[in-house]
């Protein structure tokens, strides 16, 4: 079940922001990954996808994700060619590596697969007391 904000008192609504923004900033690496996954894409493209994909719920800033994305090449995650922009600087446009796509479907088998879609953890998550 799916709980709206107008459920929670302010007290309430505030633990779960705080809860929620902590989550988020883990979530970040998953998502640009999955957003690579998807297709090579330019940063702009990749906050696009992470906010469409999340419902909104889940953004970043560009600082944030150029200093990810310069992480993540430089530990052989990602790899990136230039192309030349539309009027305005050459763009780089983001892919997963061999590496990156390995690590991920690792992650994801490890994490989330085999963790929370176990019958009794998605029961858990999907019982409304």
């Amino acid at each position: 079940m799916r709980y709206s904000m107008q459920e929670l008192d302010n007290y309430e609504k505030k633990l779960l922001e705080g809860w929620e923004e902590v989550f988020k900033k883990g979530q970040l690496t998953l998502w640009i990954m999955l957003a690579l996954k998807d297709g090579p894409k330019h940063m702009t493209e990749i906050k696009q996808f992470i906010y469409k994909a999340t419902d909104g719920t889940l953004s970043a800033d560009d600082q944030s994700m150029y200093r990810a994305l310069r992480r993540y090449y430089d530990t052989e995650l990602v790899d990136f060619k230039q192309e030349p922009g539309k009027g305005g600087p050459d763009l780089k446009i983001y892919s997963l590596s061999a590496v990156g796509e390995k690590i991920l479907n690792e992650f994801t088998k490890r994490n989330i697969l085999d963790v929370f879609f176990k019958p009794a953890i998605k029961s858990l998550i999907e019982r409304s007391d």
